[in-house]
């Protein structure tokens, strides 16, 4: 196992999924196109809904990938993390949807273990991470991410305390 790997890694990912939070927050509703263009699939629902925007997939692509080389990762590495996080994300609400959970609504484990595992998992190209690596990280995440949730609603960063 690579502890401090998996912390670097970790940091990576939380920046990726919480770069859109704080752009809402800074920027309100400015360029908050929503990434599906309000398109709705046969079942009647949005692809990924309102909540998914341009404007966090665009930042996210940009913000983590500095992250990295500031912590000495390179570039390569934070864009790859970006596009896994965002893709795990965008796979969550894909489902959520699909189950008729509203944008924003709580599913526990699927709104952490895709935007967490996918990243983890496609790290491996750059770096040595091991399957314990990437267990153990999802794990990790899956627990702080419930309980920095209900942090960040408590400092009004986020709109549900989930």
């Amino acid at each position: 196992m690579h502890p401090a790997l998996v912390v670097q890694l970790l940091v990576l990912v939380a920046v990726a999924n919480a770069t859109p939070i704080f752009a809402k927050k800074v920027l309100g509703e400015t360029f908050a196109w929503p990434l599906d263009g309000g398109a709705k699939l046969a079942d009647s629902r949005p692809l990924f809904g309102p909540s998914k925007t341009l404007r966090g997939i665009v930042l996210t692509l940009l913000v983590t990938p500095l992250v990295a080389v500031l912590m000495g990762l390179g570039w390569q590495v934070g864009l790859l993390v970006a596009i896994a996080a965002m893709t795990g994300d965008l796979f969550s609400s894909f489902v959520k949807r699909r189950l008729g959970l509203l944008p924003s609504s709580m599913a526990v484990g699927l709104d952490h273990i895709p935007e967490s595992l996918f990243p983890l998992v496609a790290a491996r190209w750059f770096l040595p991470v091991t399957l314990v690596d990437i267990a153990a990280g999802t794990a990790i995440f899956f627990v702080c991410g419930i309980a920095l949730s209900r942090l960040l609603f408590k400092l009004r960063m986020r709109d549900e305390p989930y």
